[in-house]
């Protein structure tokens, strides 16, 4: 029999909600350019809803990577071609939006993500995944707050990282920071990796509990533009910024 986990048939649920977290993606970042770039309200992004509508779009995409992983056959291969793209897209926002430069995005995040949890994978495959999942949760609860400078849980800083940690550019890869970085899209691996193994532990915890069953159905349209959603990230900012400039007339 194969394993439940890794069996082949395709979960189309799993791809309707990504397909769902694509679509708020879109709009998400329509918005963004109209208000943000185009200057019509740049403080929307700070809007308590709005930063509440950004960490779901967010925390989706990385967790459902995390699951998908356990399907991933070639997971090197995938890591590398997305990590990949998210250098391209630091390459492209560096020299045509440079005040909106993207390092160390969300792409860039899921692909080390993918390549570091493959490379623990048999190790991971031995734990409890309901204890898995708990503990890579609270990490990722307690670890929220480092590119911010603290440890505690989420919002509520109970350890003060010491400034001498945040002073090298590279390591805010790592969630370190210096005072100098900027990146209109910012996910570092700490405290992101352990939201995407604690999606990789979900999953398998969800098989434990004979759960996958019910993610067989998926939902018309939506799991089949989740699919294709490396595409549709690589090519949507081009697109919605042509809509933009079909609607004010200038960049």
């Amino acid at each position: 029999m194969k394993d439940r986990v890794t069996e082949n048939r395709r979960y189309r649920l799993i791809d309707a909600l990504r397909g769902f977290s694509l679509l708020n993606m879109l709009a998400f970042h329509f918005l963004y350019d109209v208000y943000v770039i185009y200057g019509i309200d740049t403080y929307w992004p700070y809007y308590p809803g709005v930063v509440a509508w950004e960490r779901y779009i967010c925390m989706s995409f990385i967790l459902i990577s995390g699951i998908s992983l356990n399907f991933s056959r070639r997971a090197y291969r995938r890591g590398l071609i997305i990590s990949a793209c998210g250098v391209l897209i630091t390459l492209v926002t560096a020299i045509a939006m440079p005040d909106q430069i993207i390092l160390f995005g969300i792409l860039t995040c899921i692909g080390c993500a993918m390549l570091l949890t493959q490379t623990a994978r048999r190790l991971l495959e031995k734990c409890n995944p309901f204890a898995g999942a708990a503990a890579s949760f609270l990490l990722f609860a307690f670890f929220y707050g480092l590119p911010n400078g603290w440890l505690g849980f989420f919002n509520m800083p109970l350890i003060r990282v010491p400034d001498a940690l945040y002073v090298w550019r590279p390591l805010a890869l790592l969630g370190l920071p210096d005072r100098a970085f900027y990146s209109s899209d910012y996910f570092p691996l700490v405290p992101w990796v352990f939201l995407f193994v604690c999606g990789f532990f979900l999953w398998r915890a969800l098989c434990a509990l004979r759960a996958d069953r019910f993610f067989r159905r998926g939902v018309p349209v939506l799991d089949t533009i989740g699919r294709y959603t490396l595409w549709v990230y690589m090519l949507h900012q081009p697109v919605l910024m042509g809509i933009c400039f079909l609607i004010f007339g200038y960049f």
